[in-house]
C-alpha cells in the first residue's frame, strides 16, 4: 500500500505520526506478514493487545464519571457492550478502516477487508498505535472522538434485537420472526438479505455479511419506525 493511502488515514483521523512505521504495524493483519515472510511480531495483534488495555481504561474512566450513581455491575455490562466486536467494527465503518488494511491474497479474496473481527481488532491496534506515539492523552483524545461518540445510538444498533423484543413483547404486537431474501455473491463474500416481520408485517429489511448482522440490522430499522409510528 502506498504511503499516500496512510496519509488518508491519518487526516482523517486527524492526527499524525511522529513514528509512522506504528500505523504501518497497525494497518498489517497477520495474513499479510505471513505471506511476505515478515516475523509475526510484525503484524497488528501486539498492537491490538496494548489497545484493547487502553480502551478499557479510558472507557472505564468515562462511565465512572458519566454515571456517578451506577451501580459497578451495571458499569462493567456497559463497557463490555461499547467495547465488543461488533461496536468496534461500527466504528471502524464510520472511519472505512478496512479499506486501509494489509491484507494477504487469501484473507482479501475472502472478504477479510469488511469482516467485523477483523476491523474491530484493527481499530484496537490502531489504539495502541496512537498511545505508543502520543501517549496517553492523545489516546484518549482519539477514543473519545472516534469510539465513545453517539452512544445512544451505538448501543440501539448492536443491541438491536434484543430491544425490538423487548419493545414488541411489552405492546404485545405479536411474534417476530427473521426471514432470508435473497443471498448473493460468491460463497467466500456473501451478502444476506434479511426482513424481519412483526405479527406477520414487515417491519425492516437489512442487509450484512453474515444473516445476524443482517438481521442486526432488519432489527434496528424496524425499532426506527416502531419509534415514529409511537
Amino acid at each position: 500500500m502506498k504511503k499516500s493511502k496512510l496519509k488518508e488515514l491519518e487526516q482523517k483521523i486527524k492526527y499524525t505520526f511522529r513514528n509512522f512505521d506504528l500505523l504501518t504495524q497497525a494497518m498489517m493483519h497477520s495474513s499479510y506478514t505471513n505471506e511476505q515472510h515478515l516475523p509475526k511480531y510484525r503484524c497488528n495483534e501486539r498492537l491490538e493487545f496494548l489497545g484493547d488495555a487502553v480502551l478499557e481504561l479510558v472507557s472505564s474512566e468515562f462511565l465512572f464519571l458519566d454515571s456517578p450513581y451506577t451501580p459497578e455491575g451495571e458499569l462493567t455490562k456497559t463497557r463490555a457492550s461499547m467495547v465488543c466486536e461488533p461496536s468496534l467494527a461500527l466504528c471502524a465503518r464510520d472511519l472505512d478502516l478496512g479499506s486501509y488494511l494489509l491484507l494477504g491474497k487469501g484473507e482479501e479474496a475472502t472478504g477479510g477487508r469488511y469482516r467485523d473481527s477483523v476491523t474491530s481488532d484493527a481499530m484496537e491496534a490502531l489504539i495502541g498505535a496512537v498511545y505508543l506515539d502520543g501517549g496517553f492523552t492523545s489516546a484518549k483524545e482519539f477514543i473519545h472522538r472516534f469510539v465513545l461518540t453517539d452512544l445512544e445510538n451505538k448501543k440501539l444498533f448492536y443491541d438491536s434485537k434484543t430491544i425490538l423484543q423487548e419493545m414488541v413483547q411489552a405492546a404485545k404486537d405479536g411474534e417476530i420472526s427473521y426471514h432470508l431474501l435473497r443471498e448473493e455473491g460468491p460463497d467466500h463474500n456473501k451478502s444476506f438479505y434479511v426482513e424481519v416481520k412483526i405479527g406477520g408485517r414487515c417491519c425492516g429489511e437489512g442487509n450484512g455479511r453474515t444473516k445476524k448482522a443482517a438481521e442486526q440490522q432488519a432489527a434496528y430499522k424496524a425499532i426506527l419506525q416502531l419509534r415514529k409510528q409511537r
